[in-house]
């Protein structure tokens, strides 16, 4: 389990890929630095497992689903990745709830700079928009965000400067591609709006929140995450 809250930015190092899975080798000293095998961190919204480690790098093996699901199908040494090791109990619960298991993969179709942040607009799958909600939390490569704008088949996230130099979202250009994760409740709401326990709505109805809507700028609680919106 983790929050969405950013602890380094990391680098692949190595990647091992086999049949259908492959290893995978991150430097990144802030995570190792009290990690043991077996233990989980958060790979630009993936959770991995530790299988081995140094005193700066760990290494994790990567299933197939995995790999046809996020953003580490072309993985290659050199690429930065975002950090996170699992929460520990009785901490601050800085961003949300996130699981490090991620819906799929959203493309970046537009960037719009503003004089205290910058808003990102990325595609929405059908499946997913029900578990999208404006002023709602989603996790993008592992950053527990705020979406500040969304429609039928988009939305958007603001973000302040210090998210974008925590994260590698300040290195993102139109037309790539991220991990995504919706907000665990949602999910368990769908679910049981698909068993009929509770009633359907039409999400063609589903009101367009503006990231100019006069709210903006109430959700943030820290850095290096929420979107500030």
């Amino acid at each position: 389990m983790f929050t969405g809250i950013i602890e380094e930015i990391g680098e692949i190092v190595d990647w091992q890929p086999s049949a259908d899975a492959g290893r995978l080798t991150v430097r990144g000293p802030l995570v190792v630095s009290d990690a043991g095998h077996g233990d989980s961190i958060s790979v630009s919204g993936v959770c991995l497992t530790v299988i081995d480690q140094g005193d700066d790098w760990f290494t994790a093996d990567v299933m197939h689903q995995t790999l046809a699901m996020s953003t580490l199908h072309d993985v290659a040494p050199g690429r930065r990745v975002n950090l996170e090791r699992a929460t520990q109990a009785g901490t601050r619960l800085g961003g949300h709830i996130v699981q490090g298991h991620i819906d799929g993969t959203t493309e970046l179709l537009s960037i719009t700079e503003g004089d205290a942040w910058r808003v990102l607009r990325f595609s929405l799958d059908p499946e997913l928009a029900p578990l999208v909600a404006g002023k709602g939390s989603i996790a993008i490569d592992g950053i527990s965000l705020t979406v500040s704008g969304i429609g039928l088949d988009w939305f958007e996230v603001s973000l302040i400067p210090e998210t974008l130099t925590a994260t590698t979202l300040g290195d993102r250009v139109v037309g790539d591609r991220v991990n995504i994760e919706t907000d665990i409740l949602a999910r368990h709401v769908l679910r049981l709006v698909d068993l009929g326990l509770l009633p359907a709505r039409d999400i063609t109805s589903q009101t367009r929140v503006s990231t100019t809507d006069s709210n903006v700028g109430l959700g943030a609680s820290s850095t290096n995450e929420r979107s500030d919106a």
